[in-house]
């Protein structure tokens, strides 16, 4: 049965969604995380996984639902994290992250069918990516890509392709990154608890 792995940071501020301190407060940016990292989490409790599994970089908070695991991230850069959460789960994974709090139980299922494909992969509207399958672990594919650029998700997915793997497209995502990615996130997403925090936050800055 497939593993469902979110790689994350604990919502502490000043560490985390530090862009987004051009507009609001370090802590302000650690609630909107907080707030992402939360819809995400229900979202991967709700979707039908044998396992989930939080890969964090910190300490788990009572943000934390009940049935996710919680791992330590390895050290390292990101692409080699990434290959580690693989080797961890295994087996069958999607791995996604805590900045697409738009990202539902419905759409996370399609990337656990790996009936259908060796790997999944998802697009991040700016050049990366926000969900990884894999229909068995291959961290040596993930080992090199260059990340945190506009070319990341293609590199990544000719990796897959390279490879000789039957690779499906999730939707395209937008990353919350950035002010404007908060805004367009929460437009998109009205119902979710980062949406109401969002607009709480900026009816505050008013």
């Amino acid at each position: 049965m497939s593993t469902l792995l979110v790689i994350a940071k604990a919502p502490v501020a000043g560490r985390v969604k530090t862009r987004l301190t051009t507009v609001f407060t370090p802590g302000q940016a650690a609630e909107l995380a907080l707030a992402a990292l939360r819809d995400t989490l229900a979202a991967v409790v709700a979707a039908p996984a044998a396992r989930r599994v939080l890969v964090l970089d910190g300490q788990p908070g009572p943000w934390l639902p009940p049935g996710v695991e919680v791992v330590p991230q390895c050290g390292g850069s990101l692409d080699a994290r990434l290959a580690a959460a693989f080797d961890l789960a295994g087996g069958p994974a999607l791995l996604i992250g805590m900045d697409t709090p738009q990202a539902t139980p419905e759409l996370l299922a399609r990337g656990l069918d790996f009936g259908r494909a060796d790997a999944w992969f998802g697009p991040a509207d700016d050049g990366g990516f926000w969900a990884l399958g894999l229909a068995e672990p291959r961290p040596e594919l993930l080992r090199g890509v260059p990340m945190s650029v506009p070319h990341t998700g293609a590199v990544q997915r000719r990796r897959l392709a390279e490879a000789g793997l039957v690779v499906r497209d999730l939707p395209e995502l937008c990353d919350v990154d950035t002010p404007a990615d908060a805004a367009r996130v929460a437009a998109q997403a009205p119902g979710t608890l980062f949406a109401a925090r969002y607009r709480d936050l900026c009816a505050v800055r008013r």
